[in-house]
């Protein structure tokens, strides 16, 4: 009989966190009687309710969490209302967390930390297992220029930065990268991927003003936020990624970027520096002036060669049944000891 996990996702944006839980889950299909719980993550069955969670928990049954919200629901599960579950939280964050979520952390049954460094802020750490990327849904295209015309953004080579529009991801320093950039390159486009929250939409406008007085209002382009299903077939068509966060509890862009076959350039944030492999598949950076100049030089003839490379590096290091296969021996871990 197979063991029973349920995995939390409560969250009704697709986030990092989202995309992270959504490879796993779509690996251990099949290894244990899974359940998704909460709101619906692409490629993964059906969710259930929290409370057809809880009526359906039995003793062993774990309760893989990513979330306080998601913590904060096991624990009202297995302390309050008594059931006989296992919590196992994953913690992605490089930085100490705040009081409640090292309270919740502190409850843990298990803790799966992302990086060695992640695994300094948490307790309970059993074991150092980093994300990866579904290689199946994230692939290189056969003809790049013929992905990146598909999507209709104009011109003939394609740069993107992904994530939410704000200082925290860098957006600004991507802005300027480009606009130090595309004047060199006439017939590349620039796509802002990511929507601006309210408290966030003067900083938008302060960027598009920029552009504007560049004269790359044309070239800089911000298409909102991209749906999930849709996001492996723009990566496809795309030359280049560049992320320029401030912070990063890990980045997943980069990985999905580099299964895809598209080299990267990034700050020294998150996991990039083991991502880059020391500059054969992407190239780290401290400016965005210096992020220009990496783009000029990737640009340059160094597309498919290091897409190539990244997409071998991720197949070897970063694959999300490698993260399943890391992650199922904390479980079996846990019901060895009963």
């Amino acid at each position: 009989m197979k063991r029973k996990l349920f995995v939390t996702n409560f969250n009704k944006n697709f986030t990092g966190v989202s995309a992270t839980a959504a490879n796993v889950i779509r690996a251990q299909i099949g290894r244990y009687d899974l359940a998704l719980v909460g709101r619906p993550l692409p490629g993964c069955p059906d969710p259930i309710t929290v409370k057809q969670a809880r009526a359906g928990s039995t003793v062993g049954t774990i309760w893989h969490v990513r979330r306080n919200t998601e913590m904060r629901a096991a624990l009202w599960a297995r302390d309050v209302l008594r059931l006989p579950i296992k919590i196992v939280f994953t913690s992605a964050a490089q930085r100490r967390h705040s009081a409640y979520p090292r309270w919740l952390i502190s409850r843990m049954d298990a803790v799966i930390a992302t990086t060695d460094k992640a695994a300094g802020f948490v307790p309970h750490v059993r074991a150092v297992v980093p994300h990866g990327v579904d290689t199946a849904v994230f692939r290189p295209a056969q003809d790049r220029a013929a992905a990146w015309q598909t999507l209709g953004y104009g011109g003939k080579t394609g740069i993107a930065t992904i994530g939410r529009i704000r200082p925290e991801k860098g957006t600004d320093h991507f802005v300027n990268a480009m606009i130090d950039l595309l004047p060199d390159h006439p017939d590349t486009v620039a796509l802002v991927l990511g929507k601006a929250t309210r408290e966030y939409r003067a900083f938008l406008a302060d960027l598009k003003g920029r552009i504007n007085a560049a004269g790359l209002t044309d070239r800089i382009l911000f298409p909102g936020e991209i749906p999930a299903q849709d996001l492996p077939a723009l990566m496809r068509g795309l030359s280049l990624v560049v992320q320029l966060p401030q912070y990063e509890g890990y980045g997943m862009v980069p990985l999905e970027a580099m299964a895809s076959g598209v080299p990267f350039v990034g700050y020294d944030a998150g996991y990039y520096r083991a991502f880059s492999a020391e500059g054969r598949t992407g190239v780290i950076v401290d400016t965005p002036k210096a992020a220009a100049l990496a783009a000029r030089h990737i640009l340059a003839g160094k597309v498919d060669a290091m897409g190539h490379a990244a997409r071998a590096h991720v197949i070897e290091n970063f694959s999300a049944k490698a993260e399943a296969d890391g992650i199922d021996a904390v479980y079996q871990m846990i019901w060895a000891q009963g």
